[in-house]
């Protein structure tokens, strides 16, 4: 009852505690490379000291009565389950009466096993677990350090889960092979997998990527020639990939799936489309609400954006509630809106992703605008493809569509 008289007071942070280390090589990875880029200053995990510091940081910069910890990397598990008693253990020696504290662990699946589904199970632990799709299409990039893929491991981890009743949610990247195998990947997501929840995480990487601090961009990348901008590794999907793989997801979905399967980017749009904020930090007006903390204690904006102008301190040296609400990090999340292209501004559905994710702002608009979303182009195929049939769906269930470009369409004619 102490939470009901008080403004709700919650922040998220993405724990790296083992930082970039991992058992993986997966060919598209983006934080591999950060292990040349951040001190470690010989530490291969985050220390009991530092540890401590951030769960109880963390929990006092909450009055909610759900606190939420998500632990990634890297590779967690490699840590070992000892790691994560101790984590447990400090959890609930600074956990106030009246709240629940709950962990979110991201893994590959590949160390997973019985004592550790036995651990997470008793734990009340979430398994946010990667996988790409059937073997074929999992094992093209994500391969283990010997270049072999590692979808046999990953399956059993799967199994493991259901065995152990573990909840868990699939994370699935598409990238340039696997957007070819839309439906494919879905079904077998949905019967092989059974999975509760389904997130799809298009891969964009540009091939010279530097982000650095700049007054007239949130991100700013070094480009070299006239097509730079395009310039992205060969593992990147395309914009017209991505957007073709989510309509062919989507008609799957709304035929045979409303209701039954949760797929994060379908049901964050039927919110949207009912004139909610999105429940997804891409597709919201502002970000920098998801920051990211690494194994040496430094907090940064967030976990796409680890690099030295985005650091935010320490967690030995800084509170952790002043560096989420300062005025660095609360000008990083608005800077999200406002340095916007002029055709995004202009666009139909700007009120459905805001120039989506500024990590993948490495284009220009038709006008030659820089910083516009590389995939703007698939986005808008998808956002225009659903549009109508998210108006009818929201409408069947007896609410009122706020938006919407057919929305507004309707509104003419009339």
């Amino acid at each position: 009852m102490q939470h009901l008289n008080k403004a709700m007071k919650k922040l998220h942070v993405m724990v790296k505690p083992v930082g970039a280390a991992c058992n993986l090589d997966c060919t598209y990875c983006y934080y591999l490379s950060k292990s040349d880029l951040l001190d470690y200053r010989g530490e291969f995990k985050m220390n009991y000291a530092s540890l401590e510091q951030f769960i109880k940081q963390y929990i006092q910069a909450h009055n909610a009565p759900e606190i939420l910890f998500t632990w990634q990397g890297g590779e967690p598990t490699l840590l070992g389950i000892d790691y994560f008693k101790k984590v447990v253990e400090l959890q609930q020696k600074y956990c106030p009466q009246g709240s629940v504290i709950l962990n979110d662990l991201q893994t590959n699946g590949v160390l997973l096993n019985d004592k550790w589904c036995q651990f997470l199970k008793e734990n009340r632990f979430i398994v946010g677990l990667s996988i790409d799709g059937p073997k074929a299409i999992h094992d093209y990039y994500r391969v283990n350090k010997a270049g072999k893929g590692s979808f046999e491991q990953v399956y059993r981890s799967v199994l493991l889960l259901q065995k152990h009743q573990v909840p868990f949610a699939t994370l699935t990247c598409i990238n340039n092979h696997s957007a070819q195998y839309a439906l494919e990947i879905y079904q077998f997501l949905r019967d092989v997998l059974q999975s509760p929840q389904i997130q799809f995480i298009p891969i964009v990487e540009h091939s010279s990527f530097t982000a650095e601090s700049s007054t007239q961009a949130l991100i700013d990348v070094k480009v070299v020639g006239a097509n730079a901008a395009t310039n992205v590794t060969s593992w990147s999907v395309s914009a017209q990939q991505w957007g073709q793989f989510l309509c062919t997801v989507f008609d799957e979905w709304y035929e045979n799936d409303i209701g039954k399967e949760n797929v994060i980017y379908f049901e964050a749009m039927f919110q949207i489309w009912l004139g909610m904020t999105s429940p997804i930090c891409t597709h919201a007006p502002l970000c920098g609400k998801g920051l990211a903390m690494e194994l040496n204690g430094d907090v940064y904006s967030c976990d796409h954006f680890v690099y030295p102008d985005y650091k935010l301190g320490n967690i030995n040296d800084h509170q952790l509630d002043e560096m989420a609400f300062s005025k660095k990090q609360e000008d990083f999340g608005r800077g999200k809106s406002t340095t916007l292209t002029p055709q995004c501004q202009r666009c139909d559905y700007l009120f459905a992703c805001y120039g989506e994710c500024p990590k993948n702002r490495i284009a220009t608009d038709k006008a030659g605008n820089i910083g516009h979303n590389f995939l703007c182009q698939g986005w808008y195929m998808f956002y225009s493809y659903i549009d109508e049939r998210l108006a009818k769906l929201i409408k069947s269930k007896g609410l009122s569509v706020s938006k919407g470009a057919y929305k507004a369409k309707l509104a003419k004619v009339r």
